[in-house]
């Protein structure tokens, strides 16, 4: 009709949530056409808060507050509620911030190793059935014994190495170096039999000292450790790289 403005407003509006037990911000879409204790009933299943222990107050977009939403039988469009505006939850039912968050209020469930071997339907049973890994006694009885036998070997190389003499250091995937022994047996960092080497250059990784114990004495970056069986001694000279020429 001519002269008339008809106002269409959207029954359905976008709000956020917020509340007294939640640091979160949420955003849920409700109809303008429900009851407030309608929107509590929902909300319940959203904030965690009974429905009986609210109260809502309702902000603007930019969260000025607009008034307190108390009347359960009002409507929710009967508010000035629109898109982006903030419902904020007071829980008055004892609730605590993040208390649904916070995992170290959770019963752990906790299980002996003892009882967990008995059970059938576990990844370690599961294990135990295909013998794979540490379940495989045969392969991992073998792999002992594979190295124990390299440790033995290591042992013999170990003891045929002079403290003192000239050596060549060959470590798979690395250049070839020429050093001088200085020290030979076990150390702290790992177990097993080491060789400590000052190398003729640069090449190594610290000065004869590892994790705060001196096992032997140069200068830094020209030590280091290699197994014994990376180690052939003998009449290596060190190469003369011309520093003494004009």
């Amino acid at each position: 009709m001519d002269g008339q403005v008809t106002v269409i407003t959207n029954s359905i509006v976008n709000v956020r949530l917020t509340s007294t037990i939640s640091s979160f911000e949420v955003q849920r879409k409700f109809s303008r056409g429900i009851s407030i204790a309608e929107l509590k009933g929902k909300l319940e299943m959203v904030i965690g808060a009974p429905a009986s222990g609210m109260d809502l107050e309702l902000f603007s977009a930019s969260d000025k507050l607009l008034q307190k939403m108390d009347d359960n039988e009002a409507l929710l469009g009967s508010y000035p509620v629109d898109d982006d505006c903030r419902i904020h939850v007071i829980d008055r039912s004892g609730g605590q911030m993040d208390e649904f968050s916070d995992v170290s209020k959770v019963e752990k469930f906790e299980l002996s190793d003892e009882a967990y071997d008995k059970k059938t339907d576990t990844a370690r049973s599961f294990m135990k059935k295909l013998r794979v890994g540490r379940f495989n006694e045969e392969e991992v009885a073998k792999k002992k014994a594979e190295l124990a036998a390299r440790e033995e070997e290591q042992k013999a190389a170990a003891e045929t190495i002079p403290v003192g003499s000239r050596c060549q250091v060959q470590v798979p995937g690395q250049p070839t170096k020429l050093g001088t022994v200085m020290y030979v047996g076990t150390a702290d960092f790992k177990p097993g039999y080491w060789v400590g080497v000052k190398y003729d250059e640069p090449l190594g990784k610290h000065n004869g000292t590892v994790e705060g114990k001196q096992y032997f004495e140069c200068e830094n970056k020209y030590g280091a450790f290699v197994k014994p069986l990376s180690v052939i001694v003998g009449d290596f000279p060190e190469e003369d790289y011309g520093l003494d020429e004009m």
